[in-house]
């Protein structure tokens, strides 16, 4: 369990330096693939609530990061009215509530259905994307929704739902490598050849 944890926490610090060569595709509204709501995702729905939780708080700070600190919208000198930007912090909180969604269908994912745990993960990430696009318009004071914006939300999801079986298959060699039980079906029918 605990080499199983550490993995995919390697794993998720991995997708971090994969995510930074991985372009937008231009000619799909800029929609990009976020390997790291990935991972993340995929993981959730095979570790426990408190690990899930590490990796959340992990992923989150690490994205925050990333992501929100240093100058916003350029060189100061250049820009003198700052952008307003939402709090460090608040990718914790999103993650989190994007890994209590996948453990939610955990029954499911453990008796071998993991298309279902595919599928949910391409719906958190809209899911995700449209509460961090909807916490900006807060904080700016307006809400302006554009076709451009749902198209490249729409298709950043379905872009990250499509490599959620890839990373379905990393996970699964990762758990038998670690000795990490996450799917009970193929318990169930070693005890029904036995009987």
């Amino acid at each position: 369990m605990i080499r199983y944890t550490l993995t995919t926490l390697l794993l998720l610090l991995a997708a971090f330096v994969v995510q930074q060569f991985l372009p937008a595709f231009t000619g799909l509204h800029s929609a990009r693939i976020l390997l790291v709501q990935l991972v993340f995702l995929c993981t959730a729905v095979t570790v426990g609530t408190p690990t899930m939780l590490l990796l959340a708080f992990v992923g989150g700070f690490l994205w925050d990061a990333q992501c929100v600190l240093g100058p916003q919208g350029g060189s100061p000198e250049i820009y003198t009215d700052p952008v307003e930007s939402l709090r460090f912090g608040y990718s914790i909180l999103l993650f989190g509530a994007m890994g209590f969604l996948m453990q939610g269908i955990q029954p499911l994912f453990r008796q071998g259905k993991w298309q279902f745990s595919a599928l949910l993960s391409g719906i958190a990430v809209f899911l995700y994307l449209s509460a961090e696009y909807a916490l900006i318009n807060f904080v700016r004071g307006e809400f302006v929704l554009t076709r451009g914006t749902i198209l490249q939300i729409s298709l950043t999801a379905l872009l990250t739902m499509l490599f959620s079986p890839l990373v379905f298959w990393l996970l699964f060699r990762i758990s038998n490598a670690c000795r990490h039980v996450i799917r009970f079906d193929g318990i169930k029918r070693r005890k029904q050849r036995y009987c």
